[in-house]
Protein backbone atom coordinates (compact mmCIF):
# COMPACT_ATOMS: atom_id res chain seq x y z
CA UNK A 1 0.00 0.00 0.00
CA UNK A 2 1.33 3.42 -0.95
CA UNK A 3 1.89 5.91 1.58
CA UNK A 4 0.36 9.10 1.34
CA UNK A 5 0.11 10.91 4.55
CA UNK A 6 -2.90 13.07 2.96
CA UNK A 7 -5.01 10.14 2.16
CA UNK A 8 -3.57 7.62 4.42
CA UNK A 9 -4.77 8.26 8.16
CA UNK A 10 -2.32 7.83 11.20
CA UNK A 11 -3.48 4.85 12.78
CA UNK A 12 -2.97 4.03 16.22
CA UNK A 13 -3.37 0.22 17.62
CA UNK A 14 -3.80 -0.15 21.55
CA UNK A 15 -3.22 -3.38 23.22
CA UNK A 16 -3.86 -3.87 26.70
CA UNK A 17 -1.70 -6.72 28.37
CA UNK A 18 -0.53 -8.83 31.56
CA UNK A 19 1.06 -11.29 31.69
CA UNK A 20 0.60 -12.36 28.04
CA UNK A 21 4.36 -14.11 27.16
CA UNK A 22 2.99 -16.84 25.63
CA UNK A 23 0.53 -14.94 22.86
CA UNK A 24 2.40 -10.94 22.75
CA UNK A 25 5.01 -11.91 20.23
CA UNK A 26 3.24 -13.73 17.21
CA UNK A 27 0.15 -10.72 18.17
CA UNK A 28 2.82 -7.88 17.42
CA UNK A 29 4.27 -9.42 14.76
CA UNK A 30 1.01 -9.93 12.74
CA UNK A 31 0.52 -6.35 13.58
CA UNK A 32 3.70 -5.17 11.95
CA UNK A 33 3.17 -7.12 9.13
CA UNK A 34 -0.26 -5.51 8.35
CA UNK A 35 -0.05 -3.93 4.59
CA UNK A 36 -0.83 -0.98 6.21
CA UNK A 37 2.10 1.72 5.73
CA UNK A 38 4.48 0.77 8.33
CA UNK A 39 4.98 4.79 8.40
CA UNK A 40 1.24 5.81 9.22
CA UNK A 41 0.71 2.68 12.09
CA UNK A 42 1.91 2.97 15.75
CA UNK A 43 1.16 0.13 18.50
CA UNK A 44 0.65 0.90 21.96
CA UNK A 45 1.04 -1.46 24.64
CA UNK A 46 -0.34 -1.13 27.96
CA UNK A 47 0.75 -2.91 30.42
CA UNK A 48 -1.05 -4.34 33.44
CA UNK A 49 2.20 -4.46 35.52
CA UNK A 50 3.12 -7.91 34.26
CA UNK A 51 4.94 -10.77 36.56
CA UNK A 52 5.74 -12.49 33.65
CA UNK A 53 8.02 -11.99 30.19
CA UNK A 54 5.69 -10.16 28.58
CA UNK A 55 7.89 -6.80 28.81
CA UNK A 56 10.71 -8.02 28.17
CA UNK A 57 9.60 -9.82 25.09
CA UNK A 58 8.22 -6.57 23.63
CA UNK A 59 11.04 -4.36 24.45
CA UNK A 60 12.91 -6.57 21.88
CA UNK A 61 10.42 -6.99 19.84
CA UNK A 62 10.37 -2.88 19.53
CA UNK A 63 14.39 -2.60 19.01
CA UNK A 64 13.72 -3.66 15.43
CA UNK A 65 10.45 -1.51 15.40
CA UNK A 66 10.50 1.67 16.15
CA UNK A 67 6.60 2.24 16.12
CA UNK A 68 5.86 0.44 18.97
CA UNK A 69 5.70 2.28 22.44
CA UNK A 70 4.99 0.91 26.04
CA UNK A 71 2.82 2.81 28.91
CA UNK A 72 2.54 1.18 32.02
CA UNK A 73 -1.27 0.57 33.66
CA UNK A 74 -0.80 0.68 37.23
CA UNK A 75 -4.17 0.25 37.78
CA UNK A 76 -4.41 -3.08 36.26
CA UNK A 77 -8.10 -2.89 34.44
CA UNK A 78 -8.52 -3.24 30.76
CA UNK A 79 -10.56 0.15 30.58
CA UNK A 80 -7.89 2.22 32.20
CA UNK A 81 -5.74 0.62 29.89
CA UNK A 82 -7.81 1.43 26.69
CA UNK A 83 -8.10 5.01 27.98
CA UNK A 84 -4.72 5.49 28.49
CA UNK A 85 -3.52 4.26 25.26
CA UNK A 86 -6.16 6.79 23.97
CA UNK A 87 -4.75 9.98 26.00
CA UNK A 88 -1.52 9.11 24.27
CA UNK A 89 -1.96 7.90 20.37
CA UNK A 90 -1.52 10.19 18.11
CA UNK A 91 -3.17 8.33 15.43
CA UNK A 92 -6.85 9.98 13.96
CA UNK A 93 -7.66 6.56 13.80
CA UNK A 94 -7.35 4.12 16.84
CA UNK A 95 -7.52 0.13 16.55
CA UNK A 96 -8.10 -2.17 19.86
CA UNK A 97 -6.45 -5.24 20.03
CA UNK A 98 -6.23 -8.40 21.91
CA UNK A 99 -3.06 -10.28 22.77
CA UNK A 100 -4.48 -13.48 22.45
CA UNK A 101 -5.10 -12.59 18.98
CA UNK A 102 -3.71 -12.73 15.44
CA UNK A 103 -4.50 -10.49 12.80
CA UNK A 104 -4.79 -11.32 8.92
CA UNK A 105 -2.35 -8.80 7.27
CA UNK A 106 -5.25 -6.91 5.84
CA UNK A 107 -6.74 -6.44 8.72
CA UNK A 108 -5.94 -3.10 9.38
CA UNK A 109 -6.80 -1.44 5.94
CA UNK A 110 -9.83 -3.71 5.93
CA UNK A 111 -11.26 -2.03 9.12
CA UNK A 112 -9.99 1.48 7.99
CA UNK A 113 -11.21 1.22 4.73
CA UNK A 114 -14.83 0.52 5.76
CA UNK A 115 -15.08 3.16 8.64
CA UNK A 116 -14.08 5.70 6.64
CA UNK A 117 -16.23 4.67 3.60
CA UNK A 118 -19.32 3.43 5.34
CA UNK A 119 -20.72 5.60 7.47
CA UNK A 120 -19.98 3.70 10.03
CA UNK A 121 -18.81 5.00 13.75
CA UNK A 122 -17.16 1.67 14.57
CA UNK A 123 -15.79 -1.08 12.71
CA UNK A 124 -14.90 -4.64 13.87
CA UNK A 125 -14.22 -7.82 12.07
CA UNK A 126 -15.14 -11.50 12.72
CA UNK A 127 -12.92 -13.60 15.11
CA UNK A 128 -12.25 -17.07 14.79
CA UNK A 129 -11.15 -19.06 17.60
CA UNK A 130 -8.31 -21.81 17.80
CA UNK A 131 -7.13 -24.03 20.02
CA UNK A 132 -3.71 -25.44 20.93
CA UNK A 133 -4.77 -28.57 22.65
CA UNK A 134 -8.40 -30.99 22.77
CA UNK A 135 -9.04 -28.90 25.76
CA UNK A 136 -8.75 -25.30 24.06
CA UNK A 137 -9.93 -26.48 20.65
CA UNK A 138 -13.22 -27.61 22.38
CA UNK A 139 -13.82 -24.03 23.96
CA UNK A 140 -13.13 -22.51 21.06
CA UNK A 141 -15.74 -24.85 18.85
CA UNK A 142 -18.39 -23.61 22.04
CA UNK A 143 -17.83 -20.20 21.54
CA UNK A 144 -17.99 -20.09 17.91
CA UNK A 145 -21.27 -21.95 17.98
CA UNK A 146 -24.63 -19.60 18.14
CA UNK A 147 -25.59 -22.38 20.64
CA UNK A 148 -22.79 -21.33 23.13
CA UNK A 149 -22.98 -17.85 22.95
CA UNK A 150 -26.23 -17.22 20.87
CA UNK A 151 -26.32 -14.17 18.29
CA UNK A 152 -22.91 -12.98 18.97
CA UNK A 153 -22.91 -12.50 15.25
CA UNK A 154 -18.49 -11.25 15.42
CA UNK A 155 -17.76 -15.01 16.43
CA UNK A 156 -19.25 -16.61 13.21
CA UNK A 157 -20.88 -14.04 10.59
CA UNK A 158 -19.76 -14.63 7.01
CA UNK A 159 -21.17 -11.46 5.66
CA UNK A 160 -21.52 -7.58 6.57
CA UNK A 161 -24.01 -6.67 8.84
CA UNK A 162 -24.78 -3.66 11.15
CA UNK A 163 -24.55 -5.13 14.71
CA UNK A 164 -25.11 -4.25 18.33
CA UNK A 165 -21.41 -4.57 19.12
CA UNK A 166 -17.97 -6.46 18.19
CA UNK A 167 -15.51 -7.89 19.69
CA UNK A 168 -12.69 -5.01 18.90
CA UNK A 169 -13.14 -1.53 17.16
CA UNK A 170 -11.96 1.02 14.67
CA UNK A 171 -13.08 4.00 15.42
CA UNK A 172 -12.06 7.73 14.69
CA UNK A 173 -10.16 9.55 17.42
CA UNK A 174 -12.79 12.18 17.71
CA UNK A 175 -15.43 9.56 18.17
CA UNK A 176 -14.35 8.27 21.62
CA UNK A 177 -13.13 11.41 22.88
CA UNK A 178 -16.63 13.01 21.95
CA UNK A 179 -18.21 9.64 23.88
CA UNK A 180 -15.90 10.51 27.14
CA UNK A 181 -13.58 6.95 26.53
CA UNK A 182 -14.18 3.77 28.73
CA UNK A 183 -16.14 3.49 31.90
CA UNK A 184 -13.55 2.41 34.08
CA UNK A 185 -16.37 1.28 36.65
CA UNK A 186 -16.54 -2.10 34.51
CA UNK A 187 -14.21 -4.42 35.00
CA UNK A 188 -16.21 -6.60 32.30
CA UNK A 189 -18.39 -5.80 29.34
CA UNK A 190 -16.88 -2.45 29.06
CA UNK A 191 -16.55 -2.62 25.30
CA UNK A 192 -20.59 -3.28 24.90
CA UNK A 193 -20.91 -0.49 27.12
CA UNK A 194 -19.06 2.09 25.15
CA UNK A 195 -20.32 0.23 22.31
CA UNK A 196 -24.28 1.03 23.40
CA UNK A 197 -23.52 4.33 24.41
CA UNK A 198 -22.42 4.78 20.83
CA UNK A 199 -25.46 3.63 19.04
CA UNK A 200 -27.63 6.09 21.79
CA UNK A 201 -25.68 8.67 20.58
CA UNK A 202 -27.06 7.83 16.96
CA UNK A 203 -24.13 6.00 15.99
CA UNK A 204 -23.90 2.63 13.68
CA UNK A 205 -21.31 -0.28 14.56
CA UNK A 206 -20.01 -2.67 11.15
CA UNK A 207 -19.33 -5.75 11.54
CA UNK A 208 -17.35 -7.15 8.26
CA UNK A 209 -15.79 -10.72 8.12
CA UNK A 210 -13.23 -9.75 5.48
CA UNK A 211 -11.28 -8.10 8.78
CA UNK A 212 -10.11 -11.91 10.17
CA UNK A 213 -8.10 -12.43 12.92
CA UNK A 214 -7.91 -15.73 14.94
CA UNK A 215 -8.50 -15.48 19.14
CA UNK A 216 -6.64 -18.12 20.85
CA UNK A 217 -9.18 -19.72 23.90
CA UNK A 218 -9.08 -20.18 27.26
CA UNK A 219 -6.46 -23.46 27.82
CA UNK A 220 -8.47 -24.72 30.66
CA UNK A 221 -12.36 -25.25 31.87
CA UNK A 222 -11.61 -23.27 34.80
CA UNK A 223 -10.34 -20.36 32.95
CA UNK A 224 -13.45 -20.77 30.52
CA UNK A 225 -16.13 -20.79 33.38
CA UNK A 226 -14.09 -17.71 35.58
CA UNK A 227 -14.84 -16.21 32.31
CA UNK A 228 -18.42 -16.28 31.90
CA UNK A 229 -18.88 -15.91 35.46
CA UNK A 230 -17.42 -12.59 34.87
CA UNK A 231 -19.52 -11.91 31.71
CA UNK A 232 -22.63 -12.32 33.86
CA UNK A 233 -22.00 -10.68 36.90
CA UNK A 234 -20.86 -7.59 34.86
CA UNK A 235 -23.77 -7.71 32.55
CA UNK A 236 -26.01 -7.13 35.28
CA UNK A 237 -24.39 -3.41 36.05
CA UNK A 238 -24.74 -2.57 32.46
CA UNK A 239 -28.68 -3.79 33.12
CA UNK A 240 -28.46 -1.10 35.64
CA UNK A 241 -27.03 1.44 33.98
CA UNK A 242 -28.93 0.63 30.81
CA UNK A 243 -32.43 -1.82 31.33
CA UNK A 244 -33.00 -1.14 27.89
CA UNK A 245 -30.03 -2.86 26.29
CA UNK A 246 -30.97 -5.61 27.16
CA UNK A 247 -31.13 -8.65 24.36
CA UNK A 248 -32.51 -11.78 24.19
CA UNK A 249 -29.44 -13.64 24.05
CA UNK A 250 -27.90 -11.78 27.66
CA UNK A 251 -31.72 -12.83 29.53
CA UNK A 252 -31.56 -16.98 28.04
CA UNK A 253 -28.56 -17.97 30.56
CA UNK A 254 -30.12 -16.44 33.57
CA UNK A 255 -33.71 -18.00 32.76
CA UNK A 256 -32.15 -21.45 32.04
CA UNK A 257 -30.08 -21.49 35.57
CA UNK A 258 -33.42 -20.08 37.56
CA UNK A 259 -35.93 -22.64 35.59
CA UNK A 260 -33.06 -25.70 36.13
CA UNK A 261 -32.90 -24.74 40.29
CA UNK A 262 -36.40 -24.40 40.57
CA UNK A 263 -37.22 -27.95 38.64
CA UNK A 264 -34.68 -29.38 40.79
CA UNK A 265 -36.40 -28.05 43.96
CA UNK A 266 -39.70 -29.68 42.82
CA UNK A 267 -38.06 -33.55 42.20
CA UNK A 268 -39.90 -34.45 45.27
CA UNK A 269 -43.29 -33.50 44.10
CA UNK A 270 -43.05 -33.77 40.61
CA UNK A 271 -40.56 -34.86 38.07
CA UNK A 272 -42.06 -33.38 35.16
CA UNK A 273 -40.71 -29.93 35.80
CA UNK A 274 -36.98 -31.30 35.56
CA UNK A 275 -37.78 -33.32 32.16
CA UNK A 276 -39.75 -29.74 30.54
CA UNK A 277 -36.88 -28.16 31.47
CA UNK A 278 -33.72 -30.19 31.25
CA UNK A 279 -35.19 -32.42 27.61
CA UNK A 280 -35.13 -29.51 25.30
CA UNK A 281 -31.98 -28.47 26.61
CA UNK A 282 -30.24 -31.81 26.33
CA UNK A 283 -31.54 -32.39 22.74
CA UNK A 284 -30.45 -28.74 21.53
CA UNK A 285 -26.95 -29.37 23.06
CA UNK A 286 -26.54 -32.82 21.83
CA UNK A 287 -27.35 -31.79 17.97
CA UNK A 288 -25.17 -29.18 18.43
CA UNK A 289 -22.42 -31.16 19.76
CA UNK A 290 -22.85 -34.20 17.45
CA UNK A 291 -22.79 -31.54 14.45
CA UNK A 292 -19.16 -30.26 15.84
CA UNK A 293 -18.16 -33.94 16.38
CA UNK A 294 -18.39 -34.69 12.52
CA UNK A 295 -16.43 -31.49 11.78
CA UNK A 296 -13.77 -32.04 14.63
CA UNK A 297 -13.52 -35.12 15.44
CA UNK A 298 -14.67 -37.65 18.32
CA UNK A 299 -12.79 -36.45 21.39
CA UNK A 300 -14.01 -32.57 20.85
CA UNK A 301 -17.37 -33.80 20.47
CA UNK A 302 -17.32 -35.65 23.81
CA UNK A 303 -16.14 -32.73 25.92
CA UNK A 304 -18.27 -29.99 23.97
CA UNK A 305 -21.60 -31.42 25.65
CA UNK A 306 -20.42 -29.94 29.48
CA UNK A 307 -18.33 -27.27 28.06
CA UNK A 308 -21.46 -25.72 26.40
CA UNK A 309 -23.53 -26.54 30.30
CA UNK A 310 -20.33 -24.63 31.90
CA UNK A 311 -20.82 -21.37 29.62
CA UNK A 312 -24.61 -21.42 30.20
CA UNK A 313 -24.71 -22.28 33.97
CA UNK A 314 -21.45 -19.91 35.07
CA UNK A 315 -22.77 -16.71 32.90
CA UNK A 316 -26.15 -17.76 34.66
CA UNK A 317 -25.01 -18.30 38.07
CA UNK A 318 -22.76 -14.86 37.69
CA UNK A 319 -25.80 -12.83 36.61
CA UNK A 320 -27.65 -13.87 39.98
CA UNK A 321 -24.32 -12.65 41.56
CA UNK A 322 -24.23 -9.55 39.93
CA UNK A 323 -28.07 -9.07 41.10
CA UNK A 324 -26.49 -10.05 44.91
CA UNK A 325 -23.42 -7.05 44.01
CA UNK A 326 -25.21 -4.72 41.92
CA UNK A 327 -28.56 -5.02 42.69
CA UNK A 328 -31.72 -6.18 41.08
CA UNK A 329 -32.08 -3.90 37.40
CA UNK A 330 -34.80 -1.86 37.12
CA UNK A 331 -36.81 -3.44 33.37
CA UNK A 332 -39.42 -1.14 34.10
CA UNK A 333 -40.03 1.77 31.36
CA UNK A 334 -37.19 -0.36 29.26
CA UNK A 335 -39.28 1.22 26.46
CA UNK A 336 -39.07 5.09 26.90
CA UNK A 337 -36.55 7.24 25.20
CA UNK A 338 -33.03 5.99 25.51
CA UNK A 339 -31.17 7.78 27.92
CA UNK A 340 -28.96 10.82 26.88
CA UNK A 341 -24.97 9.64 26.20
CA UNK A 342 -22.78 10.08 29.46
CA UNK A 343 -19.71 12.42 28.95
CA UNK A 344 -18.04 11.86 32.34
CA UNK A 345 -14.13 10.38 31.39
CA UNK A 346 -12.10 12.99 31.20
CA UNK A 347 -9.69 11.93 28.02
CA UNK A 348 -9.20 15.66 26.87
CA UNK A 349 -8.00 16.91 30.21
CA UNK A 350 -3.90 16.44 30.25
CA UNK A 351 -2.63 13.14 31.65
CA UNK A 352 -1.16 12.46 35.05
CA UNK A 353 0.61 9.61 33.98
CA UNK A 354 4.02 10.74 32.85
CA UNK A 355 6.42 9.54 30.41
CA UNK A 356 6.10 5.67 28.46
CA UNK A 357 7.82 3.46 30.35
CA UNK A 358 10.27 2.30 27.34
Amino acid sequence: METDPNTTPLASIIIPVRNEESFIEQCLRSLVEQDYPADRLEILVLDGLSEDETIPIVRKFAENHSNIRIFKNDKQIIPAALNKGIQHSSGTVILRADAHTVYEPDYVRTCIGLLLSSGASNVGGVITPVGRDVRSKTIAVAVSSPFGVGNAYYRFANKPMWVDTVAFGCWERSTLVSLGGYDESYLANEDYELNYRLRSSGGQILLTPDAKSRYFSRCSFRGLIEQYYRYGKWKVKMLGAYPESIVFRQAVPPVFVASLLLSLCMIPLSLIPFFAVAGPYVLMNAFFSLRALRENGLRCGVLLPFTFFAIHVSWGLGFFAGIKTFGFPKFFGCLKARKPVRNSFPLCQPNGYGEANK
